[in-house]
């Protein structure tokens, strides 16, 4: 168990380096669009967040996450 300061540091740390990502795609029903996600892993691990974009969007976004070599996240504005 981590001691209580530095579970505080840890919640202060707004800003976090995407390490890794996963992607999904789900079907809803069988014929009719599926919805996409990315779950987004933060600083190895120590904080994940998931984003579920319409089609177009998550198109776009992996075209981002291809053509940059270090993404950052901020957990706070959600951006």
């Amino acid at each position: 168990m981590k001691p209580q300061a530095e579970l505080n540091t840890e919640s202060m740390i707004q800003v976090r380096r995407v390490t890794n990502i996963h992607a999904n795609w789900n079907e809803e029903e069988r014929g009719e669009p599926g919805k996409f996600s990315f779950q987004l892993v933060l600083d190895d691990g120590a904080e994940e967040y998931a984003i579920r974009p319409p089609a177009e969007d998550a198109t776009c976004l992996m075209e981002l996450f291809g053509k940059t070599g270090v993404i950052y996240f901020d957990t706070e504005r959600k951006v």
